[in-house]
């Protein structure tokens, strides 16, 4: 089994470098084959050269939109499964060994970890997460911060929604658990080992802000809308 490692990344500089090196240790640890990809999505930093230093394959998206950046990647790659990452994200040393654990079963079209944040300036906000949550249970929504999926499933599907600014990675969750459903299969949701993200957003962006904009029911009613996304796009925390 070939794994592929997505890694979109837009002014990542700061935070690829701890990103690359634990995905590496982790995929070192499964001995498998293995690539690392770094779409880098109109960077104007370092992040290419931070990406070829830390041992990846860049490759290069010029419109800014993180479901093109995913797909772009794909595209390009040769692994049988597509782990995406997100670029300020760690991932720990048994994530791949797990993965790849649980798609030894051909049932298993694909799945997303469970994502825990670091260290918060407002700390309140970990309250906040916690009716995140609750939403992410009732509705099955499933962060991005780490999926992966089977290449023939991945194109079925025709990858992720690039009419999506923001919550592509939870419909494409949810396009994937029907599509397995459909084929007498299923997805995977590890929650553990979890991955860990960047609190970032949570502490830079305007309370009011950050509180509308990261509230599931406002991502689901208004993620084609790129006008409502310019803090992710045309100003994005970094």
């Amino acid at each position: 089994m070939h794994f592929s490692v997505i890694i979109p990344a837009f002014n990542e500089e700061a935070y690829l470098p701890a990103t690359l090196d634990a995905v590496r240790t982790a995929l070192d640890a499964t001995g498998l084959r293995c690539e690392v990809i770094v779409v880098d999505n109109a960077s104007t930093d370092d992040t290419r050269a931070v990406a070829i230093a830390g041992g990846a394959v860049v490759v290069h998206e010029t419109e800014r939109s993180i479901a093109r950046a995913r797909n772009h990647g794909a595209g390009t790659a040769r692994g049988d499964v597509l782990c995406f990452i997100d670029a300020d994200t760690t991932v720990p040393t048994e994530l791949f060994d797990t993965i790849w654990r649980s798609m030894q079963d051909r049932r298993c079209a694909g799945g997303a970890v469970a994502v825990e944040y670091g260290e918060f300036r407002r700390r309140w906000m970990r309250w906040y997460l916690r009716g995140w949550e609750f939403w992410s249970r009732l509705f099955d929504m499933k962060q991005g911060a780490a999926q992966f999926c089977r290449r023939e499933v991945f194109e079925r599907l025709g990858g992720y929604d690039e009419d999506i600014h923001v919550g592509e990675d939870i419909d494409f969750y949810w396009r994937m658990s029907r599509h397995a459903r459909a084929h007498g299969g299923y997805v995977k949701y590890l929650t553990q080992p979890k991955v860990v993200t960047s609190a970032r957003r949570f502490d830079r962006m305007n309370v009011w802000r950050t509180l509308l904009l990261t509230h599931p029911l406002f991502i689901r009613l208004n993620w084609k809308r790129r006008a409502f996304w310019r803090d992710w796009y045309d100003r994005a925390v970094r």
